[in-house]
């Protein structure tokens, strides 16, 4: 191990940072090719699936504790209101009610910088009150039972409307975050545009869309003295840790996040929240253990969800099909506090451009707080900048895909690198040969009767890269079987799987043999917040490399057993033998159980990301979409994604991943939204009944293809992640299938029936 000054990248903010940290010293050579291992690669059954489907896996809803309480929170009905006076008399004296709390018991207890409680809400389901009653009965007829004063005052739920000089303020320094956009630039923006044979500017936009993981944010606090265990829906058993010790003035050794199981999360269980404090907080006054467990209304309101986007797009492009210029202007709604409606890295990165300029707008709205939602900005930025480049195609008269092939270019234009790897050509070729790409529409719309088919098809370009530091430790038992920790979460990924693939394809062992443990603050190593398709590309090399710390260790051992004098050893289905003399073995078991060893140990981190070179993960998709024009509705007949992301760890959770990005991008595509009432600033749609997510019958075929080869540079594993570019093409793709079918192009989503037909009656 050694300890080194880190550029790794921040997902949350797009951009790179250095810290210090412990990286591994001593690199294993690479793998090699899939088909030459044993287990990497393969179609691996989640080793923890029988718990999870048999209902014995203990997610933080199942913790029981005897003598727990229910916490329920009290929240604003006004998008912005001040709270003059709360009366909680009547709810303390409830039988059965243990503790409330509000601003005025709570001054002392902060995040950051900011009160737990706000005397000022900026927007409908803000925290007002919290309380702890023995039954969620109990606990909801106290929330009605205080009484709380208001002054309303003016709201501003529309992004443009909040830029204007005469909005509503939201903080006092106005409704820009940081007062001021976000500017990038490179080349000379207006030099490109007057090389520009054809100009083009288009609008698009996005609507706020929510997360609708299927588990709730939940938190379960419990007090023994002083010291603190929470079990929490989080991505970051670590982050939780860390937060919690700050705002309650804890050693570090005092407090435990525990979080075993989780049901989705998709970027808004990546930080603390204030459920979670409220759950410790109440259960240190109580001295009992406290469950708080958001209803899905809460959640809709103040889970989190992904911020809308206004994008203006300006481009510039020669005949022969050489981009000159892009320039982008965004406006994004983040809600009431602090966030970012960032979108562009799409367009600054993907397709060769010598001259760019892009200004990002994150505007504060009276409305729930925006976070991080699976590939963040990419997704928006995505659906704007591929519909663009099909316009051009079709200003210039040149395919859409070989425009996207003349564009194409081997190194990051931010930094001037080259990638690590980047096999984006042979996911077009690959995807377009098997949606029959021929078959698309000459002339946009030039189908006939009631039902229009068309194909189109969109880029991905995201990071995935993986990052120090990362730890995992092995130990191998006196039987010959293995214990794994690591403290990285599975959200839902199937990291616990693949961290053991790594395991026992490195020790040579069978799968059933090991053991992990993930998501434990006390007993794990630490392990980075599970988000930004980090998790998988961070944890396999560091779980390997344990492994092969322990291997070292046991091989050396059984070289004195065995006798060996200095001949190589190697391991397979459990038997430690001579590479030239295999008959001559000696099963794990024996080895630890002869030298009275009593287990072997073995420790492993994640190396550092190789320097001059940018990391990155691509993508192609393609779709076929069926337009029935009477009725307005979109069927999608086929989709196909082809994906680079280095070597692939277990193939049949990569595939589930592509399946999973892509419907949910078809939710964000063609029904999801956010619906805010101007007139009250009130949620009209806070449930799953009336948030209109796909289903089952909405799936269409997919096809799922990878291209890529292991991604050597950047670790000994060779893989990339894989949980956002599923989802960052889906968008445009349709948008583009959908303009192929009909020759109406649809720039506002989500492209509901009712759009379709109005769309179409423009013809």
């Amino acid at each position: 191990m050694a300890v080194k000054i880190l550029k790794v990248y921040n997902t949350d903010e797009d951009i790179y940072e250095e810290i210090i940290g412990e990286v591994q010293e001593e690199v294993p050579e690479a793998w090699p090719e899939n088909k030459e291992l044993k287990i990497i690669g393969k179609r691996i059954p989640r080793i923890n699936a029988p718990e999870i489907v048999t209902g014995e896996a203990k997610y933080a809803y199942d913790i029981i504790i005897p003598g727990m309480l229910v916490g329920k929170i009290l929240r604003s009905p006004y998008p912005h209101a001040n709270i003059k006076n709360i009366d909680t008399s009547k709810a303390e004296k409830l039988k059965g009610v243990k503790a409330v709390i509000t601003y005025k018991n709570t001054s002392n207890v902060r995040i950051g910088r900011d009160p737990i409680f706000n005397t000022t809400v900026k927007y409908e389901g803000e925290e007002i009150a919290a309380v702890a009653a023995v039954d969620e009965n109990t606990a909801l007829d106290a929330l009605d039972l205080i009484k709380v004063e208001y002054e309303e005052l003016p709201f501003v739920v529309d992004p443009e409307e909040a830029m204007k000089p005469n909005a509503p303020k939201i903080h006092p320094q106005g409704n820009i975050v940081r007062g001021r956009p976000s500017v990038y630039s490179r080349g000379n923006i207006e030099k490109g545009f007057n090389e520009a044979d054809i100009v083009i500017e288009e609008t698009f936009r996005t609507p706020v869309v929510h997360h609708s993981q299927a588990e709730v944010h939940i938190s379960v606090a419990k007090w023994e003295e002083d010291y603190l265990t929470v079990w929490d829906t989080t991505q970051g058993v670590f982050r939780i840790q860390s937060s919690l010790a700050n705002i309650f003035h804890l050693p570090v050794n005092k407090v435990r996040v525990i979080c075993h199981y989780m049901g989705g999360a998709f970027g808004c269980k990546l930080s603390i929240r204030r459920h979670t404090v409220y759950a410790v907080l109440l259960a240190k006054i109580t001295g009992r253990p406290v469950k708080i467990a958001l209803s899905r209304k809460d959640d809709y309101l103040a889970g989190g969800n992904r911020p809308s986007s206004i994008q203006q797009i300006k481009a510039g492009i020669k005949k022969d099909g050489t981009l000159t210029a892009l320039y982008q202007k965004t406006v994004g709604a983040v809600g009431a506090y602090p966030g970012s409606a960032g979108v562009t890295t799409p367009l600054r990165t993907l397709y060769k451009c010598p001259n760019v300029k892009t200004e990002e707008y994150s505007v504060y709205v009276n409305a729930g707080q925006s976070c991080a939602h699976r590939a963040p900005g990419h997704v928006q930025g995505t659906f704007a900048l591929d519909q663009m480049i099909d316009i051009l195609a079709e200003k210039t008269g040149i395919d859409p895909l070989e425009l996207r092939k003349k564009n194409y270019i081997d190194r990051d234009q931010q930094s001037n690198l080259p990638y690590t790897s980047k096999y984006l050509l042979e996911a077009y070729d690959a995807g377009a040969k098997e949606i029959g790409w021929e078959r698309r529409n000459k002339i946009p719309g030039s189908g006939q009767g009631r039902y229009k088919r068309g194909i189109g098809m969109a880029t991905q370009i995201w990071w995935g890269g993986g990052r120090p530091p990362a730890f995992v430790n092995v130990k191998i038992n006196s039987d010959g079987t293995v214990n794994v920790l690591s403290g990285a979460q599975d959200i839902g990924t199937g990291t616990t799987t693949i961290v053991a693939q790594c395991v026992a394809e490195e020790l040579g062992i069978k799968l059933k043999d090991v053991k992990v443990t993930i998501g434990d603050s006390e007993v794990c190593p630490y392990g980075p917040t599970s988000g930004g398709s980090v998790t998988a590309p961070s944890m396999c090399p560091a779980a390997r490399a344990a492994a092969r710390d322990a291997k070292n260790k046991l091989l050396e051992v059984a070289s004195v057993i065995l006798k060996s004098n200095g001949k190589p050893l190697d391991i397979k289905d459990g038997r430690i033998f001579l590479k030239n003399n295999p008959e001559k073995s000696i099963t794990i078991k024996d080895v630890i159980g002869r030298s009275r060893v009593g287990m072997i140990l073995g420790s492993g981190a994640r190396e550092d990301n190789p320097e001059g070179y940018a990391v990155n993960t691509f993508g192609a998709h393609f779709a076929e979409v069926e337009v029935d024009t009477w009725t307005g509705k979109i069927k999608i007949v086929k989709y196909v994604a082809a994906h680079d992301i280095g070597r692939v760890i277990n193939m049949l959770t990569a595939v589930n991943q592509i399946q999973g990005g892509i419907i949910q991008g078809l939710g964000f595509t063609l029904s999801e939204e956010r619906i805010i009432n101007k007139n009250v600033g009130r949620m009209e749609n806070p449930d799953m009944c009336n948030y209109l997510l796909p289903l089952a019958g909405d799936t269409p075929e997919i096809v799922s293809i990878i291209v890529s080869k292991p991604d050597n540079l950047l670790s000994h594993t060779g893989n990339k992640g894989l949980g956002e570019p599923p989802m960052i093409p889906v968008l445009a793709t349709i948008a583009n299938a959908f303009y192929n079918a009909t020759g109406v192009r649809i720039k506002v989503l989500p492209m509901t029936p009712e759009k379709v037909l109005m769309a179409l009656k423009k013809i």
